[in-house]
């Protein structure tokens, strides 16, 4: 029946405790228990008092493989089972192997001497085993409190290895959140970089749209002044025209004075009929002369006109040049903000570190608390010992030193970690800030060359403005020379040189300014290209901060698994000297005095 069940449970998912007290199991039964363990991985609690289970040797074997090969079950009650010292032998082996059993009742039983040894014996392996029953088995009392210290190292063992994996758990999430906060910070720089980027795009795209403004402009002046030459070319030539007219009239002067000699005294009634005439004429040139004074008043009035028109536009390159200052105090406000937001990143930064040194240190604290509370419980376990035994207090005395010196050297090397942890921290910390400056600095450097291009771009729109205002006057002179021309020839030729002289002057000093503007767009070439190399630098930059923080991170783990492996090497210390002070009781003429009785 039992051998039905258990073959049932073997695929069973649900069933946590079985118990079988009292059955009168045999060794088809042992076998079927054995079978159970190694398939079933849902029970974690077996009774199986009151079966003398121990009477069938290869039953209880196949029984103990089975418990070897198991790595669910926690408790397991064996109790009046007839177990002598080679069951003792088989569950000691199954011991070695099973990771998982908490609790083991093997209260009265025949164990005995050599069974307790070799219970004794695998306790050096398993390290999961919390609670063993060897009550009414003839085991003698000095292996009894050794398998109690066993069974408290173990206790002790799986509360440090609960308390550092909670640790490391509570680390791992305060490394992620520290990771997800400069994940935060780093994309919020990226943004601020982005959103400069556009700036630094826009200011370059309006001062690209303004200096092909300024070029229109410019080829709108070269245009004027083609055909201002054109104009001129063409008042050359009708003064040429006028010139060969005056040198005809002459000729014709010449011959009508000829006839006039000739003809005096037949057209001496003539001749004063043409000097009324020419007083006449006389009269009109007056008149003529009058109005051209008349005229010159009027140009002159137009010119004050043009002069009040002049300083109006001034008022108004003031009022822009004030409006542009207006401009680089709002830049230098933005530049002002970034660097309080840089400030602040740092000091955020500052804290994580602080916060990071001060987990670290509080469990470094912790640990030396902990190695100094289990070495007080090692002290007074000696003590006890030497209270039993007082044969061995010179070879205690000398385990002590041993272990204090190893202790001054544990506590030596702890320190030297903490400081090489300390200065490698700091210097990381000198090194970022430095980092940090030359980052501000190279945009302080950007800031300071995008103002002094509007700076220029400025300048630039005020000379096109007044080389327009500048043209516009010329225009109107022009038109002003072309009605005086039709009225007074000799002063044409006079004035068209002095437009001449003038124009050479103004050409020269447009192709000075168009030199000075190639000047302009070539320095602006070369910011652009600067503000791309800034730009790398800054991502550049941040790809190291984020390296530097990888190493940050991979130093802390190495440091963790440093204090693991200083924590496991002082257990092992431990149990090593638990151990030779067992061997040396053992060993000693009072051990052997005690197992006779």
């Amino acid at each position: 029946g039992v051998k039905l069940l258990l073959h049932g449970l073997c695929s069973n998912t649900t069933v946590k405790s079985l118990d079988l007290k009292g059955n009168n199991l045999r060794t088809v039964g042992a076998e079927a228990l054995g079978k159970l363990l190694r398939q079933n991985k849902s029970i974690r609690s077996l009774i199986l008092e009151w079966n003398s289970l121990g009477m069938w040797e290869e039953g209880f074997s196949f029984f103990c493989q089975g418990l070897g090969a198991n790595n669910f079950l926690q408790r397991l009650d064996l109790r009046n089972n007839q177990i002598n010292h080679q069951g003792a032998g088989e569950l000691a082996t199954a011991l070695k192997q099973n990771a998982s059993l908490q609790e083991l009742d093997l209260r009265w039983n025949n164990i005995g001497l050599l069974g307790g040894r070799a219970l004794l014996n695998c306790l050096h392996s398993n390290k999961t085993l919390k609670r063993l029953e060897l009550a009414g088995n003839n085991v003698p009392s000095d292996i009894l409190k050794a398998v109690e210290q066993a069974m408290d190292h173990n206790q002790d063992r799986q509360t440090i290895l609960s308390e550092t994996q909670n640790r490391a758990y509570i680390l791992s999430k305060e490394v992620l959140s520290l990771k997800d906060e400069k994940a935060k910070q780093f994309l919020d720089l990226m943004d601020t970089i982005d959103k400069q980027r556009e700036e630094i795009a826009r200011s370059g795209r309006m001062s690209a749209a303004r200096v092909s403004q300024l070029q229109e402009a410019l080829d709108e002046q070269h245009s004027i002044m083609n055909s201002l030459k054109a104009k001129l070319q063409m008042t050359e030539a009708a003064l040429a025209l006028s010139e060969q007219k005056v040198h005809n009239l002459g000729e014709l002067l010449n011959a009508t004075k000829q006839e006039q000699t000739s003809m005096a005294e037949r057209h001496f009634t003539e001749l004063q009929q043409q000097k009324q005439e020419s007083a006449d004429r006389e009269g009109k040139l007056l008149r003529d002369l009058s109005a051209a004074s008349e005229k010159n008043l009027l140009l002159r009035n137009q010119v004050d006109e043009l002069e009040k028109k002049c300083k109006v536009q001034q008022d108004q390159l003031f009022q822009v040049k004030h409006d542009l200052t207006n401009t680089t105090a709002e830049l230098k406000l933005r530049a002002v903000q970034a660097e309080e937001r840089l400030e602040m990143e740092k000091k955020r930064f500052k804290q994580s570190l602080e916060d990071v040194e001060s987990l670290r240190l509080k469990e470094v604290d912790h640990m030396t608390q902990h190695i100094e509370a289990s070495e007080r419980s090692m002290q007074d376990r000696i003590q006890r010992l030497e209270a039993i035994r007082i044969a061995l207090e010179e070879e205690l005395s000398q385990v002590k030193a041993a272990a204090l010196t190893e202790r001054g050297q544990a506590e030596e090397e702890l320190i030297k970690v903490r400081n090489q942890a300390r200065l490698e921290e700091q210097q990381r910390l000198e090194h970022l800030e430095e980092k940090l400056r030359l980052m501000t600095e190279s945009r302080d450097e950007a800031q300071n060359c995008c103002l002094k291009q509007k700076q220029m771009v400025g300048e630039a729109q005020a000379k096109a403005n007044q080389l327009s205002l500048h043209a516009d006057g010329l225009r109107r002179r022009l038109e002003e020379l072309q009605q005086d021309l039709n009225s007074k020839e000799e002063e044409k030729v006079t004035e068209v040189n002095k437009v001449k002289v003038e124009l050479q002057e103004q050409i020269g000093h447009l192709q000075a300014e168009r030199t000075a503007q190639d000047g302009l767009r070539e320095k602006i070439a070369a910011l652009e290209r600067q503000l791309k190399a800034l730009s790398s630098n800054h991502r550049e930059a941040l790809l190291d901060k984020e390296g530097e923080i990888s190493m940050l991170l991979e130093k802390l783990r190495m440091k963790e698994a440093d204090i693991s492996r200083m924590r496991e090497e002082e257990a092992q210390r431990a149990s090593f000297l638990q151990n030779a002070i067992m061997a040396y009781v053992q060993g000693s003429p009072l051990g052997t005095h005690s197992s006779r009785k």
